[in-house]
């Protein structure tokens, strides 16, 4: 696993025998599906009480295949807060795919698998300082998002939250309501940052939304003057979450603007992770 990039779901799936024993999963129950448009939709489970993760980590879950007894296994970001007590989810549906096939099929009270291991390395305490933390996604790839805006820690540490959803069309603008409601949670209203939400829609053109590519809205200082905040190596942390060719094009853009990904010792100002 290559975890120099940061690649959002979907990943490609991959079935397998059961090779794992069983006490590395858990069996958990669907409690909900929510569909935003026919290629994305949403999804909540129940939560083992042993399960831990840091916003911004993914899980692995399992589909059995009743014809063949075979598990397919994905990746997933939790889009849900660390300390609720399910987990949530987002996908797009990949035609005749294995697993999300049959969990659009799903209905609550079915079941599927859950490692009892979180993996990733897109969490906030790989930084050092800053003042503003920009999250910057396309796609499925909101849903990492979606957990750190729910952390409390990030609400004290951070000055500006900038969040940047890039999709092709509007209706794929999953979650705005739900994002709109966040600085209001009571457990994060007391925080000293701002959240500042810019939806882009790069196939459509809408006066409430940006639809130029994040790498020209970057290169541009689009997105700079929006906000009337500067993008530097001193006050700026970034995150980036999408489709493969966007994460590495954004990477490129921001080393050329003196970012770095941190390594071991020396933090950094930029995050990514592979899982696709």
């Amino acid at each position: 696993m290559d975890m120099s990039l940061d690649l959002s779901p979907p990943v490609a799936e991959k079935q397998m025998n059961v090779a794992a024993p069983q006490e590395k999963w858990t069996t958990e129950t669907l409690l909900s599906v929510h569909t935003w448009t026919d290629k994305l939709f949403s999804f909540t489970t129940t939560r083992s009480a042993s399960f831990r993760f840091v916003p911004g980590q993914f899980a692995r879950l399992g589909v059995i295949i009743s014809e063949t007894g075979e598990i397919v296994w994905r990746a997933y970001s939790m889009a849900s807060a660390n300390y609720e007590d399910h987990l949530e989810f987002f996908s797009i549906v990949v035609p005749d795919g294995a697993f999300t096939s049959r969990l659009a099929r799903f209905a609550p009270d079915d079941t599927l698998l859950v490692e009892k291991v979180s993996y990733g390395f897109l969490t906030t305490d790989r930084f050092v300082g800053g003042r503003d933390l920009w999250l910057l996604s396309s796609g499925t790839g909101l849903a990492p998002f979606l957990s750190i805006l729910h952390d409390p820690l990030v609400w004290n540490e951070y000055e500006n939250i900038i969040l940047v959803h890039s999709v092709r069309e509007a209706n794929e603008l999953a979650y705005r309501k739900q994002i709109a409601e966040i600085p209001q949670h009571p457990l994060l209203c007391d925080g000293k940052a701002r959240l500042h939400y810019i939806p882009v829609v790069t196939r459509e053109s809408l006066p409430e939304t940006l639809s130029t590519r994040i790498t020209r809205l970057i290169t541009e200082g689009t997105l700079e003057k929006k906000l009337d905040l500067p993008l530097n190596t001193e006050h700026s942390r970034l995150m980036v979450c999408g489709n493969p060719q966007m994460a590495l094009d954004v990477r490129e853009v921001l080393k050329q603007r003196g970012f770095q990904v941190g390594r071991r010792g020396i933090p950094g100002q930029m995050a990514f992770e592979n899982y696709w």
